[in-house]
């Protein structure tokens, strides 16, 4: 009997970026402990095939490939593939088309009041109703010091994809920790990061 396809997220892969390797963050410390970036490259590919099945979807949140080439690593990875492109997506469309079922710009999850982007979308007030949560990439090992902002680089997911009950579970972890912290005026900063 076959399971459920799930969505899987996957944020700033950063195929073939050669300096990928020797980003620090701001203590100095290497934000991904790889020597080369074809170690790092290879990783990304095994870690992502031991969860994710063919019939799953995947969505790769901006930042796929720095090089060309790199592109082509897409090919390798398990699941029926969607890129939501980053800013430096930056290849014309076709080198993209062979490698991804569909291309946008963000993803709405309307249920579950959830926009999936690359760069962090600002949530507004006015619209907590509708959108409450952002999935994002783009800031690597930084943190927006808010809850509600649901950092899935690479940097926070130890290297792997995380299905969307995962994100609903930190979601529900959130929201009850916020309600919880409401009336005492805590700080919410320890809730930024992944789990």
């Amino acid at each position: 009997m076959s399971r459920t396809p799930t969505n899987y997220y996957i944020s700033d892969t950063h195929f073939a970026h050669r300096n990928i390797v020797v980003f620090t963050d701001n203590n100095g410390n290497k934000i991904r402990e790889f020597e080369t970036y074809e170690e790092h490259d290879e990783a990304i590919i095994k870690n992502v095939n031991s969860i994710v099945k063919p019939q799953d979807r995947l969505y790769i949140c901006g930042d796929v490939a720095i090089s060309k080439r790199g592109i082509e690593n897409v090919g390798r990875l398990n699941g029926r593939k969607v890129l939501i492109k980053g800013n430096h997506d930056i290849f014309k469309l076709k080198d993209y088309t062979s490698y991804f079922d569909d291309i946008r710009s963000y993803k709405m999850i309307p249920k579950h009041g959830v926009i999936v982007s690359h760069i962090p979308i600002r949530l507004e007030p006015r619209d907590y109703h509708r959108w409450g949560w952002n999935v994002h990439g783009h800031t690597h090992h930084n943190v927006i010091d808010d809850p509600r902002y649901i950092n899935i680089c690479l940097e926070h997911t130890n290297m792997f994809p995380v299905s969307f009950d995962e994100i609903l579970e930190t979601i529900k972890e959130r929201e009850e920790i916020m309600f919880n912290m409401q009336d005492n005026n805590e700080t919410l900063t320890h809730l930024t990061n992944w789990k």
